[in-house]
């Protein structure tokens, strides 16, 4: 059963939170990964979902929702409240920290491959090994959890600092205190986490013998029957004394911590957890927001990430020959499937004049919280036969949109949508050579705008994994620009064919179209020298 005090909390967010204003590059980046949950472009979801899900193989008895919570409580351990050092900072990422007697397995490397890879110059590989923990507690019947974003990712590793459960309770609460949590919440921190996962046999054999269960190929005793979801039964099976929970009843009383830990204080935390589902979610709630948000002095987290009601998304503006178009997609948070429902688009140009109203059709439906939200999204001017689009004067440009969502505005307050047509790409672009394969990627820069500089930007990483951005100088055009043109063209050669955005600094600031998603597929300049545009 869904803890009823989940869907309040969740109104409690919604009603506390103060919204920002779209766009806002990391704001936006953080808000997409962290409530687009289940969506056909990504989301952490797929990688938990069934709840049960292993990426290495079914029968296992493992799961990635236990793998990824059990990554963020070892990331977070290193953090010492006295000197500010350690703390949630992805630096479970080094082999020096995995290698450690305090982290043996093989979870926390499979884990820190899927976030390295999903990690961006907006989103921390640390930011997602937090976003791990709260999307599996939350797509698997846990409760809301706060995230806010903003860690940094460590350039070297913490020192030790995880409790071992050959320790004994003095060590254990030593630890936590040092962490910054007290007795009773080093309990509830242990309970909470221990609703999902087990020990396996192979990591601690003396605790857990060989099962022989070809269901369970690894040998994982699991901490509680539901290994797979968030419920209470961690503690109703341990008050019960049913438990099979390897750390209570396990052959070895020396690594039995959880049996120590449980009834450190007589029980009465286990007790209270046992007799309310509820009491236990919202505990849980609170200590996993403190244990993520536990980060190394001198971090400056964001405040809570709330959903916007309505958000563009995945917004793409391109010249193409004598028109700019405009794609992408609109989301409505915490609306579901409605045939009745009309949204429609209106622009505004650099005169103020407004648009007429394009009507959007309805694209798709997605799921987070699994499943207890979803939200609908709608297309720009979709068409069959070819990407969505809006075909725009270039003379007259675009400044904002509006959606109109069943008669009603929807414009920030007033302020409307920002476009930023000042720098965008033109399907001029193509290649130029195919032995060897070289192409010439063209930027139109709007006449008027004088920028200081112009560059492609491109996602690398450093030596220790880090997001850098590159930034690669175009040239400005030599050639005059014709009468009545809006842009002219910076140029440049280039033979990496990696997805690109632009760069500018205009005026002593720098923009970028980093949340258009863009990559140019390149086609041979051919006489009409178009190329394909497709999102990424």
């Amino acid at each position: 059963m869904i803890p009823l005090l989940s869907l309040s909390l969740f109104s409690f967010f919604l009603r506390s939170s103060v919204a920002y204003v779209w766009p806002s590059p990391q704001l936006d980046a953080l808000e997409s990964i962290r409530w687009d949950q289940a969506d056909r472009f990504g989301g952490l979801a797929g990688f938990i979902l069934p709840c049960d899900f292993y990426t290495f193989g079914d029968g296992t008895g493992r799961a990635n929702t236990a793998d990824w919570i059990r990554t963020a409580y070892h990331d977070m351990a290193t953090h010492d409240v006295e000197d500010g050092t350690g703390g949630l900072d992805a630096s479970i990422r080094f082999s020096e920290e995995q290698q450690r007697g305090e982290n043996v397995g093989n979870g926390f490397q499979n884990t820190v491959e899927v976030f390295v890879s999903q990690a961006t110059r907006y989103v921390s590989i640390a930011d997602l090994v937090a976003l791990g923990l709260i999307t599996s507690v939350e797509t698997c019947g846990g409760p809301i959890i706060p995230f806010r974003g903003g860690r940094i990712d460590a350039g070297e590793p913490n020192k030790p600092g995880v409790p071992e459960p050959q320790e004994d309770l003095d060590a254990h609460v030593a630890s936590f205190a040092r962490q910054g949590f007290t007795q009773t919440e080093m309990i509830g921190l242990v309970a909470c986490g221990h609703s999902f996962g087990g020990v396996a046999h192979a990591d601690f054999p003396q605790s857990v013998p060989e099962l022989h269960d070809s269901n369970n190929t690894e040998s994982v005793q699991h901490f509680d029957t539901t290994f797979g979801h968030f419920d209470n039964n961690v503690a109703t099976e341990y008050m019960s004394g049913t438990t099979q929970n390897p750390l209570v009843v396990g052959a070895n009383d020396t690594t039995n911590s959880d049996k120590r830990i449980f009834g450190s204080d007589g029980n009465v935390t286990m007790k209270s957890f046992a007799d309310s589902p509820d009491t236990f979610a919202s505990t849980c709630a609170t200590l996993l927001a403190r244990m993520v948000d536990t980060v190394p002095s001198g971090v400056q987290l964001t405040e809570v990430i709330e959903p916007l009601p309505i958000k563009p998304s995945r917004v793409e503006l391109i010249l193409d020959g004598d028109a700019l178009k405009l794609s992408g997609f609109v989301r409505l948070f915490n609306q579901s499937d409605d045939a009745s429902r009309s949204v429609a688009i209106q622009l505004e140009d650099h005169s103020g004049k407004q648009s007429e109203k394009f009507p959007m059709p309805a694209d798709r439906i997605s799921e987070t919280l699994g499943g207890r939200v979803t939200s609908a999204w709608y297309a720009f001017n979709k068409s069959d036969s070819g990407p969505p689009a809006l075909s725009i004067n270039p003379a007259d440009g675009v400044t904002k949109m509006r959606f109109i969502v069943n008669g009603k505005t929807e414009d920030q307050g007033g302020i409307g949508f920002a476009v930023h047509d000042s720098v965008v790409f033109s399907t001029s672009s193509c290649t130029t050579s195919n032995n060897p394969l070289k192409g010439r990627f063209d930027v139109a820069v709007r006449n008027g705008v004088n920028p200081a500089r112009v560059y492609l930007e491109q996602e690398v990483r450093d030596d220790v994994d880090r997001i850098v951005v590159k930034e690669i100088d175009l040239t400005p055009s030599t050639q005059s620009v014709a009468a009545g043109s809006s842009y002219s063209f910076w140029s440049i050669e280039v033979t990496d064919f990696e997805s690109y955005t632009i760069g500018a600094e205009i005026e002593g600031t720098k923009i970028s179209t980093w949340d258009s998603h863009s990559i140019f597929e390149l086609s041979p300049c051919t006489p009409k020298r178009r190329s394909a545009l497709f999102l990424s």
